[in-house]
């Protein structure tokens, strides 16, 4: 089995080290991964300059490369035939925030796997919920204990063109996890404020603020199950269509006789 790795926090992340380690005991590994930070790039693609892709020194894969592009010119190159032979599974991660519900839509760790979707490659994005912690100091255990499940699952069942999984893991000790959940992805909470300051010259800047984003209490949900200790996974699909608005909208009356006369 070949499994591509990539991330959003950049080839030196610890997160993107302990989830190669832990795929390298399932089969070949390759990494390609951004040579800095992405986070909250979400599916943010470069059209119109070309990518630099280099080798790079990965202890813990069979191969490696590092390019100045997002995560998800990552899946793309990876899906594109970049390396020249068949890639079976991209995995994406692991993020040391988690990415619940709506932020998926920010997440370039997930959008990494949305893109993988695009050229029809199995795939699975991994986060954890250490959002105050160094990455330094993460126990990442949670994530690679339920890494050869996830990648059991995908190797085994064909998902839904353009769907992919989304995996949450709560920050306990793996003998502390309750289990493994499939969920529906619930609804964040955000808390965000405008902050504006003043610069040394008069001019106005801003800064995004507030306080962390919330989950809803809702059974059965990816925050909720998170919380209470299990690790969730939700399938994701990215046919976004409101199909109780579309019946509406089709009842409306978008046009009068006068528009063809």
């Amino acid at each position: 089995m070949h499994i591509v790795i990539t991330n959003d926090d950049g080839i030196g992340a610890p997160g993107i080290h302990a989830l190669a380690k832990a795929a390298r005991k399932l089969g070949k590994v390759t990494v390609i991964a951004p040579d800095r930070n992405w986070s909250v790039c979400g599916h943010m693609k470069s059209i119109g300059r070309p990518l630099r892709v280099d080798p790079y020194d990965f202890p813990e894969a069979d191969a490696a490369w590092v390019t100045d592009g997002s995560p998800s010119d990552c899946s793309a190159l990876a899906g594109l035939g970049f390396l020249d032979e068949k890639v079976d599974i991209l995995l994406s991660g692991i993020n040391p925030t988690p990415n619940l519900s709506q932020d998926f839509t920010y997440s370039g760790t997930v959008m990494a796997t949305a893109e993988a979707s695009f050229w029809g490659l199995p795939a699975a994005a991994f986060s954890i919920d250490c959002p105050r912690m160094d990455p330094k100091n993460i126990d990442f255990s949670p994530a690679v204990w339920v890494l050869p499940r996830v990648v059991s699952f995908l190797a085994e069942n064909a998902l839904p063109k353009y769907s992919f999984l989304n995996v949450n893991c709560p920050n306990l000790p793996v003998e502390k996890i309750k289990g493994i959940r499939v969920t529906r992805s619930g609804v964040r909470i955000y808390n965000d404020i405008l902050v504006r300051k003043t610069d040394p010259f008069g001019r106005s800047y801003y800064w995004f603020g507030g306080d962390a984003p919330e989950s809803m209490d809702v059974d059965g949900t990816d925050g909720t199950m998170m919380k209470e200790g299990f690790v969730s996974i939700t399938p994701i699909q990215q046919d976004l269509t409101d199909y109780g608005m579309l019946e509406t909208m089709k009842d409306h009356k978008w046009e009068s006789e006068s528009d063809h006369e």
